[in-house]
């Protein structure tokens, strides 16, 4: 994945609508006529500099992710009924995740693959909002929000879906866009049932509450985060 408000009307006339505005560009979050927080539309690209951020998280790891690409969503490998446990291994600290496969199997099975195939390692969480959705955007190894894996697959589990804290969602570019950009609601969010929710927070919210407090670089709420936030590794366990 605008939904938020801005806190003082004179914001909102210098800045335009704030729905239009936080919407565009959660990476692959959310597209349609008054919202749309998809890959090209969003955060301005910016050179990354190194630094400790007020949250104490450690430098990022120099290395570089591969940014492979493959012409078609991969072979259903998962076992639905198994349940899987995501590790996101930041910089900032370990945030584990137990993934739904029954109600997203093919959400799940394409994180695995990615997972296994080692792309989110060494990728920046390119955004972060602070007013309207509570979100922390991840998965594009450009860190600009233009990136994925080169295939695309449907939307599951969007019926009532909601995002309390705690919810981890595909980022999309519109109906049926999923690609690896994926993102963390670290405070209950009244976003639309628009987003494959595939997963849920059991370990580390604390991490992303932490990245939330230090803000957003430029100082707005919704752009590259302060912390320089960097998926050092994801794992995923069966069981």
């Amino acid at each position: 994945m605008s939904i938020g408000t801005r806190a003082r009307a004179g914001a909102e006339k210098r800045r335009g609508n704030p729905m239009r505005r936080m919407l565009p560009g959660l990476g692959l979050l959310i597209a349609g006529a008054a919202l749309t927080l998809h890959a090209a539309g969003g955060v301005a690209a910016q050179p990354w500099q190194a630094h400790r951020s007020p949250a104490g998280c450690a430098p990022a790891s120099a290395d570089a992710p591969n940014g492979k690409q493959w012409p078609f969503e991969p072979w259903q490998t998962i076992d639905p009924a198994a349940g899987y446990t995501a590790s996101l291994e930041t910089n900032c600290g370990t945030v584990t995740v137990a993934l739904d496969a029954a109600r997203a199997p093919r959400t799940v099975n394409s994180f695995v693959f990615l997972s296994d195939q080692q792309y989110f390692d060494h990728t920046r969480c390119h955004r972060l909002t602070t007013q309207g959705i509570f979100v922390l955007q991840c998965g594009d190894p450009t860190a600009l929000g233009t990136g994925g894996p080169g295939y695309r697959f449907p939307d599951e589990n969007l019926a009532g879906a909601t995002y309390p804290a705690g919810t981890l969602a595909m980022a999309n570019a519109g109906p049926g866009t999923n690609g690896s950009q994926f993102f963390l609601v670290y405070r209950d969010s009244q976003l639309p049932p628009n987003y494959t929710p595939f997963g849920r927070v059991v370990d580390g919210l604390a991490v992303l509450t932490g990245i939330a407090a230090a803000g957003v670089r430029d100082g707005s709420g919704d752009g590259a985060p302060t912390d320089d936030v960097v998926l050092n590794a994801v794992r995923v366990a069966r069981g």
